[in-house]
């Protein structure tokens, strides 16, 4: 058995997760969503303190209501 020790380094992957690389990773992935949504969806990209996080939105009533009823939003993400 090797007596082998990994220990993480948790402020090298906070770096990471805030890089801007992933900001751009996450950005391409909302803007994805966001084009496969249509009109009335919006997305925005915020840094934590430990990761960066991109969102999806309903930007205006009709979108909110469509969203309410057939969840597009968690549908348009998970493609």
């Amino acid at each position: 058995m090797s007596k082998f020790k990994f220990e993480l380094n948790q402020a090298g992957v906070r770096a990471l997760m805030q890089s801007p690389e992933m900001q751009s990773i996450l950005k391409g992935q909302a803007s994805d969503a966001v084009n496969r949504l249509g009109s009335g969806y919006d997305s925005d990209i915020f840094v934590g303190k430990n990761r960066a996080n991109a969102m999806v939105y309903a930007d205006s009533f009709k979108a909110r209501l469509e969203n309410s009823r057939e969840n597009t939003i968690l549908k348009a993400v998970h493609r």
